[in-house]
């Protein structure tokens, strides 16, 4: 149970260049009535439920929203919400900041739909803002930074530990996908893999598997692979100072040195070479 149900922290707004990630307000109250908001919310708005049970809605769709769970509304979004019976707590973060689309881009919080974890203690989610603002409470943080870091952690443990409708469908195709996802960890240096050798290993249409990878991880069979072959190289680069970088174009997969260096170079923006001089 949280210690008090009716808390709210207004942090100062970050005067000149905004944080990346700054926070408004963080709290927890007993909603009373039902809240409506006809031209959205200035701000990034996450609602959740300590105890009891919601119904928010979000255009012409309404999610209930139990124990465990809760809503992320982008700014300006049309958005309602109200108990749906009984007494309804609930634990809020209003936060904005020019790195935050692209922050939760990045992590696949891009939907205004619910998410659910397990709602017992298990969970940091259920204790992370009551514990935001014992720390505020503590300090009064007067820049806003170690609310932001809070903020951003909790967007992080948002994707650990959260499950949404589209992150179950994630987490099945990464089930199916396994077997090869394994056989490459232990084949990416083979020049000649390719398609044809992939589908071979799942023994499925080349579409199904295709439709799988950019399912689970946004991206084709051969590009996740040259994501792979790219990542040992690095290790190689920084572990291996002895080897050339023909030397490793030629562990990971590359037929040559050039194809390596330009897709290395494309993709990371620097070349092995001073890629290396990074870490020495």
């Amino acid at each position: 149970m949280w210690k008090n149900p009716m808390r709210r922290l207004v942090l100062p707004l970050p005067l000149g260049n905004p944080l990346p990630l700054f926070v408004e307000t963080v709290g927890t109250t007993i909603e009373a009535s039902r809240i409506i908001r006809t031209e959205g919310y200035p701000h990034y708005h996450w609602l959740q439920t300590t105890a009891g049970e919601g119904r928010f809605t979000v255009g012409d769709r309404t999610f209930p929203l139990p124990a465990g769970s809760g809503l992320l509304v982008p700014p300006g979004v049309p958005h309602a919400y109200e108990s749906a019976g009984g007494q309804w707590r609930t634990a809020y973060l209003t936060f904005g900041g020019p790195a935050v689309r692209d922050i939760l881009l990045s992590l696949g919080l891009t939907e205004p739909e619910p998410i659910h974890w397990e709602p017992e203690a298990a969970s940091p989610l259920n204790r992370m803002l009551e514990e935001m603002m014992d720390r505020l409470d503590a300090d009064p943080d007067l820049f806003g930074l170690n609310a932001s870091a809070d903020a951003y952690r909790f967007l992080l443990a948002l994707r650990q530990y959260g499950r949404t409708g589209s992150r179950a469908a994630i987490i099945r195709g990464s089930e199916k996908l396994s077997p090869l996802l394994d056989w490459l960890e232990t084949h990416y240096a083979d020049a000649e893999v390719g398609l044809e050798e992939m589908q071979h290993v799942l023994g499925m249409p080349v579409s199904t598997m295709n439709l799988l990878f950019r399912q689970t991880f946004g991206a084709s069979p051969y590009a996740y692979l040259i994501h792979l072959r790219l990542r040992k190289a690095k290790e190689l680069l920084i572990g291996s100072p002895g080897l050339t970088v023909r030397m490793i174009a030629e562990r990971v997969g590359f037929r040559d040195a050039s194809h390596f260096v330009a897709t290395f170079r494309r993709k990371t923006g620097l070349p092995p070479d001073q890629f290396r001089k990074l870490y020495e």
